[in-house]
């Protein structure tokens, strides 16, 4: 059972969770298989895995959109089979989709924005403000009365991580949440996704197939056929290549850059994991050789 005395209090902790798709039934389908997991605030943790890993039916758990067929999973102590929880656990963890226009309810997007807090009944100042600020924190001031409609995919998604934002959550979930968008929107949501996540103090999992997003968390989980097959942080799981590509993943193109400059004799640090990175580390290397 989490929570066991000296043990360091997580925001999110599974344990031993197992789920069954129509468990008990001839249709029965396993999808996760005693998968431990702890998410701390502040942090930002990605879930990387092959199709059919597990990894969508893990986030569904962490805000009880799924329950576990086996095991446990508490939110900020709330547990998830609790059914008089499931409200306060959907306000620390908030969730973003993969089709943005699926997650959009209203004709403007402030109002879109004030949903969540409308529903929580608080009063009309209180939810003026939320959304100020929430529209502030994704950089779309001067879109508040704008339609949804009009927007970009990018502006879409940061539009449902601004409701999101104004239910004041300590978690957000990206399923998937930047694989319908074009380079330019998938740079605009990420990037406000990690600056929630360094400056806010927001936990923050990432649960993707693009390595170079996973990169840039402060840890990495790999899931196989519903388990754990690897997880820490980014420079050590992406050591692991060819454990990766035994279960058809790729580490992100600058790790390979950097394995095979490694391989021609131009060994550069295991931390590097962007294109900055490497520029400097590369910087470096050429004027120390300089007479």
């Amino acid at each position: 059972m989490p929570g066991a005395p000296g043990e360091s209090q997580a925001l999110i902790q599974v344990r031993g969770l197992v789920h069954t798709y129509h468990a008990g039934t001839p249709e029965a389908v396993p999808a996760l298989l005693g998968v431990d997991l702890d998410v701390r605030a502040g942090e930002c943790v990605a879930i990387v895995g092959g199709n059919g890993s597990g990894k969508s039916t893990l986030a569904k758990h962490l805000n009880a959109l799924l329950l576990p067929t086996e095991g446990h999973v508490l939110v900020d102590g709330f547990d998830t089979r609790d059914a008089d929880a499931v409200w306060e656990i959907r306000r620390r963890v908030g969730m973003i989709f993969e089709h943005p226009d699926d997650q959009l309810v209203a004709a403007v997007v402030e109002e879109d924005v004030a949903f969540g807090p409308e529903n929580l009944g608080l009063p009309p100042a209180e939810i003026r403000a939320r959304v100020s600020a929430a529209l502030h924190a994704v950089g779309l001031d001067a879109l508040r009365r704008r339609a949804p409609h009009l927007l970009s995919g990018g502006q879409k998604q940061r539009v449902a991580i601004a409701g999101v934002l104004a239910m004041a959550p300590r978690c957000l979930v990206l399923d998937e949440a930047t694989s319908m968008l074009d380079p330019e929107g998938q740079h605009e949501v990420m990037e406000v996704a990690f600056r929630l996540c360094r400056s806010e103090g927001l936990a923050l999992v990432l649960i993707t197939h693009a390595m170079e997003e996973a990169a840039r968390a402060d840890r990495v989980v790999v899931l196989a056929g519903g388990q754990v097959a690897l997880e820490g942080p980014p420079a050590d799981v992406f050591a692991n290549e060819e454990t990766l590509r035994g279960l058809r993943l790729e580490p992100p193109e600058i790790v390979r850059l950097r394995h095979a400059l490694a391989r021609d004799g131009v060994p550069l640090g295991a931390d590097i994991l962007t294109v900055e990175q490497l520029v400097a580390a590369l910087t470096a290397l050429t004027g120390a050789g300089q007479p």
